[in-house]
This record gives structure tokens, sequence and C-alpha cells, in this order.
């Protein structure tokens, strides 16, 4: 720190010698050894004081680092694809029961037209072909029929398509 040598050294002494005198330099001499060792003492507390917090601060970022890693792999484990994944297969394999009605009370809110709802029909197993099976599809084919059997619906004449026969009668009259 300071840059003293041998000869400035020897200079001090014998300044201090002649100025303070043979009798008394001892007595100095201990006196300035004990403050340089007080003076040590405090220079080895603060450099210790220094380093304790450059550590303390070492720590806070590596704990505040860990805790970044940790919330990445706590996020990326929330959005596992194989979780998600995991999740919609069983929701698409869940069976809901049958006999269960459906839950109108969200369709109710919505204005709409009342419709009768036939009640579900049971599957039946269908019968074996027999010959005469195959012998009528060929004789549909030929003739190019539909096999499948519809059901026809009349709609019943409304009021408005109801007109008096007297005004059909004098439509056609002019």
């Amino acid at each position: 720190m300071f840059d003293i040598g041998w000869s400035e050294l020897v200079l001090i002494g014998v300044v201090a010698l002649v100025a303070i005198g043979p009798k008394e330099l001892p007595g100095v001499l201990r006196m300035v050894g004990q403050w340089m060792g007080k003076a040590r003492k405090m220079a080895a507390e603060f450099q210790g004081q220094f380093q304790e917090a450059m550590r303390e601060a070492e720590m806070a970022d590596l704990k505040k680092s860990f805790d970044e890693v940790k919330e990445a792999a706590s996020g990326f484990a929330s959005k596992n694809p194989l979780t998600s994944l995991q999740k919609d297969v069983s929701d698409a394999l869940r069976i809901d029961p049958l006999d269960k009605p459906a839950d109108t009370s969200t369709t109710a809110a919505v204005e709409t037209p009342a419709v009768l709802i036939e009640p579900p029909v049971t599957p039946t197993t269908p019968e074996a072909p027999t010959p005469a099976t195959f012998v009528e599809a060929e004789a549909h084919a030929a003739v190019n029929e539909p096999l499948a059997v519809t059901r026809e619906i009349e709609q019943a004449p409304s009021a408005q398509d109801t007109v008096p026969s007297e005004a059909i009668k004098d439509a056609k009259a002019s």
C-alpha cells in the first residue's frame, strides 16, 4: 500500500531517535505498534463483513435463479402435453349412463318452439338374411327402386289453404 523501503525506515528511525530521545523511544514504539494492531483488526473486521455481504448477495442471486428454474419446471409440468392427452383420452372413453335424462336447463333459456320428442328406440338385432331377401333385393335393383322405406307425412290443410268454394267461383268468373 505504502511504498516504504528499508532506507526510508532507517531515516524515520534516526529522526525519531533525535526528536523523541533514546529514553522515551521504546514506549512510543510500543504505542505505535498497538495502534497499528488496532488498525489491522478494524481493517480485517471490515474486510470480513464485506466478504460476508458479498456471499449473502451471491446466495440471494443463486436462490433467485433456483426459484426461477423451479417455477419454470413446475410450469412445464402443469402444461405437460402428455397429461393433457391423458385427460382427453379419459374424457373420450367415459361412458355416460343412457337412462339419465339430458340437462334441458340450458336449452330452456333459448326461446324455441316446443317439439315433441319421441322416447329413444331400443336397438334390436337384425334378422339373418334369407334367400327371399336376396331375390327381393335383386328385383328392386332391376327397377332402380330404393330399398329404404320412408314414412310419408301428409300435411293437414291449414286455415289459410282452405278457401270457400264461392270465392273460387267468383275468381273464375271475373
